[in-house]
């Protein structure tokens, strides 16, 4: 199954929120990461949908988003015609001797050191799915306590825009 992003534009207003995920969790359908913020006009959201199926679950998708009312405009975002980001705060077990060692892996990842304890460092990284899964795997010996990630954030390249 493949992962297609999904860029839905929405009235900014309560109750927004729910119906788009109701309408997936009464399909059946999951949602693999979902980021919703603001955009340049307060009266309207971009919700970035990340969900993984086949091209029939991902029309019946957009069909169904086009029928809400609080939905403006639709649009699957193609890997190679589009951007995307993820944040990532990441808490991992640290000691004197694993300090540097797990500073010189965030250092690689063009990460920053965001906080430090005693027995903790935590990370922020920022970039590719792919990115921040090279991350976790090069931390996780060190020992995970604790990760949030934001889902991806996507917008089209060049001078396209989703109206």
């Amino acid at each position: 199954m493949k992962l297609h992003i999904v860029s839905v534009l929405v009235e900014n207003r309560a109750g927004t929120l729910s119906r788009v995920c109701g309408l997936f969790s009464r399909r059946g359908y999951n949602i693999d990461s979902l980021t919703v913020g603001e955009t340049e006009n307060p009266a309207i959201s971009r919700m970035t949908i990340a969900v993984s199926g086949d091209e029939a679950i991902l029309e019946q998708i957009v069909k169904q988003l086009g029928k809400l009312v609080d939905v403006i405009a639709i649009r699957e975002l193609e890997n190679a015609k589009s951007i995307s980001r993820e944040i990532m705060l990441v808490k991992v077990q640290a000691n004197e001797q694993s300090r540097s060692a797990i500073v010189e892996v965030a250092a690689i990842f063009r990460s920053r050191v965001i906080d430090i304890s005693p027995a903790t460092i935590t990370v922020e990284a920022t970039g590719s799915s792919e990115k921040l899964d090279g991350l976790l795997q090069l931390l996780h010996p060190y020992g995970i306590l604790e990760m949030a990630r934001t889902g991806a954030v996507a917008l089209e390249r060049g001078s396209a825009i989703l109206k």
